[in-house]
């Protein structure tokens, strides 16, 4: 799993990315849990996902309403299937609004961008 660490900072909340190659649920289940294995990972606040498996997408927002869909339109927009995009967020004290969507964004395409998906 590639994971890209300490992307993003604003008010306080700070962003990490991580993805790997996934062809079943229960197979980004098992990522996500190898991930959280790091107790940085575990303690945070949402840990976001998405994965299109062919024409079916799947998600998990985690607290964080909204972001799993945002994760998702971007793969479809960009045809990324069996590739699951994990977005974490630990939160610092202040509601974001409308920002922590371009947050998710800005963190889903470092991450494609690293991993060379476009």
């Amino acid at each position: 799993m590639l994971t890209l660490d300490n992307i993003l900072t604003d008010k306080g909340s700070k962003y990490a990315v991580s993805g790997a190659p996934c062809r079943s649920e229960q197979e980004a289940k098992a990522l996500l849990k190898a991930l959280k294995t790091n107790k940085k990972f575990a303690k945070a606040t949402h840990n976001t996902w998405g994965l299109l498996l062919g024409e079916t997408p799947i998600k998990a927002d985690d607290g964080e309403s909204g972001a799993g869909n945002v994760i998702l339109r971007m793969l479809e927009r960009d045809e990324i299937c069996n590739h699951l995009v994990v977005v974490t967020r630990w939160y610092g004290g202040k509601h974001l609004g409308g920002d922590r969507f371009r947050h998710v964004q800005t963190a889903v395409r470092t991450y494609l961008e690293a991993a060379g998906l476009v």
